[in-house]
């Protein structure tokens, strides 16, 4: 960082830690992350839940994979969160991304749907946000065979993931699939692909992301951005924010995307729909990466807390 920022020193070392802007570097480190999954699902996992694969059809009827991750002992039919990593469109999902999902199952007593969407190095945009679509519609129409219960099933996603949780909401809506997502759970969501708000102004240095690493990255994630309707890649341009499920939405302090969530839950309000906004304070993208960090275990707390009400 060039310039020094009042962050907490509980989310040591990723406080200091910055993204990869180079393709091959992008490509290895999706690659080990790729693998560390393979070990946390497979060998490493919290003896207190189960893992199903499953395989899905995603855009274009291409195949992605979904890990159903259940709480042990547990009465079915049960509640549903659909649960999209962050990582730009560009990474694997990371451990601690992993963990969280496991984390929400055991604590919220429901099934996690963990989405390996395509990655922009696969397929571009918009395949991971029709491929997270997809998966909620597989979810809904298998819902009786998973056990789970259509009717409580709620989406989450972190910074990129965010934005597949608000689009997943707003396809559902739109092309008359039903039941809409009982909520939306945003972490540090990036929403916005404009770059004008005044926190991308503000943190062009932050530690784990910030308005120039998005700047370089974006060319890159999203080559030809006239090709994909604008709400898909910036939801708060939505034309409506009518008839979407009440939110629960997480800004970052230091952060460049912290205005992306402001604004969403600001356009949300106006059109009728419940927010739960909180920012925290002296943390910054991806603070959650720290699973030991008190900050980041009264935050999951918080979640865990919204989401059972809501399915309540």
């Amino acid at each position: 960082m060039s310039r020094r920022y009042n962050i907490s020193n509980e989310f040591f070392p990723f406080n200091h830690f910055s993204s990869p802007t180079n393709p091959l570097m992008i490509r290895l480190a999706s690659g080990l992350l790729k693998i560390w999954g393979f070990v946390k699902f497979n060998i490493e996992r919290d003896p207190r839940v189960t893992v199903e694969k499953l395989k899905v059809p995603g855009y274009k009827g291409k195949k992605i994979t979904i890990y159903l991750i259940s709480p042990r002992g547990c009465r079915e039919p049960l509640p549903c969160l659909l649960d999209a990593h962050g990582g730009g469109f560009m990474f694997e999902a990371s451990p601690s991304q992993i963990d969280l999902a496991m984390q929400y199952a055991k604590y919220g007593k429901f099934k996690v749907a963990f989405v390996n969407y395509h990655l922009h190095t696969d397929i571009p945009q918009p395949a991971p946000q029709e491929d997270f679509f997809a998966a909620y519609k597989c979810i809904v129409s298998h819902a009786d065979e998973l056990g789970i219960d259509r009717y409580r099933i709620g989406v989450i996603g972190d910074s990129a993931g965010g934005m597949l949780a608000a689009t997943t909401c707003m396809l559902a809506r739109d092309r008359g699939i039903r039941p809409l997502p009982r909520f939306q759970a945003l972490l540090y969501p990036w929403l916005d692909d404009r770059f004008i708000s005044e926190s991308c102004r503000k943190y062009t240095d932050t530690p784990m992301w910030n308005s120039t690493l998005a700047k370089k990255l974006v060319p890159i994630m999203n080559a030809n951005p006239e090709k994909v309707p604008t709400f898909l890649r910036s939801p708060v341009q939505a034309e409506s924010f009518a008839d979407l499920p009440p939110a629960y939405i997480e800004v970052a302090e230091y952060d460049c995307l912290h205005d992306d969530g402001i604004l969403f839950a600001k356009k949300l309000r106006k059109a009728g729909i419940n927010v739960h906004l909180d920012e925290v304070r002296g943390a910054m993208h991806g603070f959650d990466t720290k699973l030991s960090a008190p900050t980041t275990r009264r935050m999951v707390l918080s979640r865990v807390q919204f989401m059972k009400k809501m399915f309540r």
